[in-house]
């Protein structure tokens, strides 16, 4: 077993350009939702995706109980969007897109961002523990939008970068 704190581990993956994603789901009344940068597509048939989230997060915990989840790839516009959904102690996703245009997911129920490059509609079909992140393995049930002319948000190096 490799040592869980090598920086090195983390230097190298932080090199590694990702995409951004916001995956939002309903709980009840609430919203909950997170920036992922461990998300990719898994097959084409069915469509599937996979996204990795903290085992120990309240988000992994309602995802495990609410299968339906929205996942919206953001946008080179929406790095503010970013950061406040990765920051610690975030309020519900209702308040942090309260000034951002966005609906319901048919599909979901979840808060979708209008301004992203794509978002998707999911429902998990597997999960799996992978040390301390959970794996949700999630048939892609709709593609809520596609906007061809929204530059991507990608982040390396522990920045976003312009494209």
């Amino acid at each position: 077993m490799g040592d869980p704190l090598n920086p090195d581990f983390a230097e190298a993956v932080a090199g590694f350009a990702t995409g951004v994603v916001v995956l939002t789901v309903r709980d009840g009344r609430d919203d909950l939702g997170t920036t992922v940068t461990s998300f990719m597509s898994v097959s084409l048939d069915p469509p599937m995706v996979l996204a990795s989230v903290s085992t120990s997060s309240y988000l992994s915990e309602v995802l495990n109980r609410r299968p339906r989840w929205a996942a919206t790839v953001l946008s080179s516009a929406q790095r503010a969007l970013a950061g406040r959904f990765a920051a610690e102690g975030r309020p519900s996703a209702r308040i942090l897109l309260a000034a951002e245009p966005h609906h319901r997911g048919e599909l979901s129920d979840a808060l979708i961002p209008d301004t992203g490059a794509s978002a998707l509609e999911c429902e998990t079909r597997q999960t799996i523990e992978a040390g301390d992140h959970t794996l949700f393995v999630a048939e892609a049930l709709s593609a809520d939008y596609i906007d061809r002319d929204r530059k991507p948000l990608i982040r390396v190096n522990r920045r976003y970068l312009p494209v």
